[in-house]
């Protein structure tokens, strides 16, 4: 009976810890996010004017998204040096050190000085500011995945575990536009002035609450494991790029299919819609604001099929629904019918939680416990570096010379093809054990002994 007792004890620790895991990892992506996301919403609706002033109004959009896609290029740095430190000391230590990054550097955007102040140094300012942003949340989404999902002992729901630190991308993303629209609002004419900054400001606040939640959760079972086991690689970067390249290459390119299209609906739309279209910018942020809150049902509820019908069926479909929506999103969007709008929002929202809710665990799953923080980042963001930095500085582009919305959605289709080829050669893991080292990659012979402790060398 004792025993039986303890059993039960044990499973509601288990339980309570795995919540605790899930609750800091999507609150705590939540807050990153919402860092990222406003520079990404402010960049379309103000930078150009305030840093870039004497340039054409498309041409001062192109180099305002310039400075944005920086924050791209940034993401795989940071998925290197958190990839390696989150294998070698926790997972925990690493998400710490990105929420406190990607905040303070969120902070001091709103203190930069426009162009008639400084001139040319406030776009400098902003560029290593972005580039700060981009490397905390370049090693973020890894360890957040990887919090969650490592406590789940379930194989039927890893997908949908996994998906929640996802379901921070959306969270952020409607936080992020609310604080826009409510300050736009408040500021009224006054929003390129000072109203802007006022979300920056705010970021303080939510860091706070993010850094008090992450200190109290308990590192992974699976990291535990291998510090127990004396199994933590000496450089996790290095011998995952050397024993898993093809699960890399193609973890990157399936993102394709995700990270083009959302950042062209919901960053880029702002430049497209008021600067082309010159529609409502409250009428686009609040079509952002819907994209938002239906990917907050949508993103946990595609991670639950995928348990149910495999990962990688799941994130084809997902891919294939992103092809035919490029067209009708456009085409929706250029009637200026403010219903239609919000149509192809919600279109563009269903397409991309289809492909979004799976892929956690999808890329995470192909790489073995000892390098799967280095591996999973490293993929995850390399996608950064083609596809969610230049997809809309390439929109810009295309706006720019063809005048149309539609060159812009044959380059979103055919990212997606992209996505769905590099998918379909992935392994499928959804119905195995992942807490065991993966036998086709080996293992070396551990180069040093760790405190099991405190996983130090």
């Amino acid at each position: 009976m004792a025993k039986t007792g303890n059993f039960s004890d044990s499973e509601n620790d288990h339980r309570g810890n795995l919540l605790r895991a899930v609750i800091a990892s999507t609150i705590g992506t939540s807050i990153e996010w919402y860092d990222f996301f406003l520079y990404s919403t402010v960049t379309g609706l103000v930078f150009a004017k305030e840093f870039f002033p004497n340039s054409d109004p498309l041409v001062g959009t192109l180099q305002a998204f310039l400075i944005y896609a920086v924050g791209f290029a940034a993401r795989p740095v940071g998925a290197l040096i958190f990839g390696h430190y989150g294998d070698r000391i926790g997972r925990k230590a690493a998400l710490v050190a990105t929420l406190l990054l990607m905040g303070i550097a969120t902070v001091l955007v709103g203190f930069v000085p426009n162009y008639s102040q400084i001139g040319v140094w406030g776009a400098i300012i902003l560029t290593v500011l972005r580039f700060l942003q981009g490397v905390g949340v370049g090693g973020e989404w890894g360890g957040s995945v990887l919090l969650a999902m490592e406590w789940s002992k379930n194989v039927g729901n890893r997908g949908f575990i996994a998906s929640w630190p996802q379901f921070g991308v959306p969270c952020g993303l409607f936080l992020s536009n609310l604080a826009i629209l409510i300050f736009s609002l408040v500021s009224g004419d006054q929003f390129h002035a000072w109203g802007w900054r006022v979300p920056f400001f705010l970021s303080a606040i939510l860091v706070v609450v993010g850094l008090w939640i992450r200190l109290g959760i308990l590192e992974t079972p699976i990291f535990a494991k291998l510090v127990a086991e004396n199994k933590i690689e000496t450089t996790p970067v290095m011998e995952v790029i050397k024993r898993q390249p093809k699960s890399i290459i193609l973890s990157a390119l399936a993102r394709l299919t995700e990270q083009t299209p959302f950042y062209i609906y919901t960053a880029f739309i702002f430049a497209f819609g008021v600067g082309y279209l010159k529609l409502s910018r409250d009428l686009l942020l609040n079509s952002v604001i819907a994209f938002s809150v239906l990917e907050l049902v949508a993103i946990p509820l595609a991670g639950y099929l995928s348990d149910r019908i495999g990962r990688k069926r799941m994130y084809l479909i997902g891919a294939t629904l992103n092809f035919i929506v490029a067209f009708l999103f456009f085409g929706l969007l250029e009637t200026k019918n403010p219903i239609f709008i919000v149509l192809a929002i919600v279109l563009g929202a269903i397409a991309h939680s289809a492909v979004y809710g799976p892929q956690a665990a999808l890329i995470a799953e192909q790489f073995t416990p000892r390098m799967r923080y280095s591996g999973a980042s490293i993929g995850y963001q390399l996608a950064s570096i083609i596809a969610g930095g230049p997809a809309p500085l390439v929109a810009a582009w295309l706006l720019a010379t063809y005048k149309s919305g539609t060159p812009i959605a044959w380059y979103v289709a055919i990212c997606a093809l992209i996505g769905f080829t590099a998918a379909l050669l992935m392994t499928e893991y959804s119905s195995k054990d992942i807490s065991a080292e993966y036998e086709h990659v080996g293992q070396k012979q551990p180069a040093a002994r760790l405190d099991k402790k405190t996983g130090a060398a």
